[in-house]
């Protein structure tokens, strides 16, 4: 079924105790919400939430906070999220845009997982690689510990992201133009768009990068 908010997308959204309905209240105060003071990883993006809520099952000690600015999309993670006893994942439904306002210097990594390549030149400045939005994470990230990982099915997104993430002095630690097809693969954990594009085998293009100390 096709949720939207006149069939009960914000109800059922606003009534799951994963998500945070005030977030800008928890700024500064991430670790205190999730009563430890393990990494934080943030999804940008996350759409229907496949990806984080398996990370945040297999990977209890860190916290996991997934960002979607579309209510019916978030229905799926929530509903998920209602047969298993998660303490580790928090769900936010906001524009991006307003990462500042939710977080200060507690974010540990951040995924770009499948987000809208934007690929006319006249909607550079809406792309998560754009510089404009490496500042905006600055503002978020732990310290020096800046780390994001990427990944797409659209080459000139990715291509446009290696660009602007090395001119803003960041390195990369993996690189892949096909992830579902190396020869030594990393541990991965597919978004729902994603287990659609390797049905149809599609490449993948990954990019795990850091920003050196």
């Amino acid at each position: 079924m096709k949720y939207n908010v006149e069939n009960g997308a914000e109800r059922i959204v606003s009534r799951s105790p994963h998500v945070e309905t005030s977030p800008m209240k928890n700024k500064g105060r991430w670790h205190e919400i999730f009563g430890n003071n393990n990494p934080i990883y943030l999804e940008l993006g996350m759409g229907r939430g496949d990806m984080i809520v398996n990370m945040a099952k297999q990977n209890p000690d860190i916290n996991f906070i997934g960002l979607e600015i579309n209510e019916s999309q978030m229905v799926n993670a929530v509903t998920l999220l209602r047969s298993m006893n998660l303490k580790n994942i928090k769900l936010i439904n906001t524009d991006a845009r307003n990462i500042a306002d939710i977080f200060d210097k507690e974010i540990d990594t951040i995924y770009l997982t499948f987000c809208d390549p934007w690929p006319k030149e006249e909607d550079e400045k809406k792309r998560f690689t754009h510089e404009s939005y490496l500042k905006l994470y600055d503002r978020i990230f732990a310290g020096d510990r800046k780390h994001i990982i990427l990944k797409t099915d659209n080459k000139g997104f990715f291509t446009y992201s290696l660009e602007r993430l090395s001119a803003y002095f960041y390195i990369f630690n993996k690189v892949s133009l096909d992830l579902h097809h190396e020869e030594m693969p990393i541990k991965n954990v597919m978004t729902n768009f994603e287990k659609q594009y390797a049905k149809e085998n599609r490449p993948i293009y990954y990019v795990d990068a850091r920003y050196p100390r």
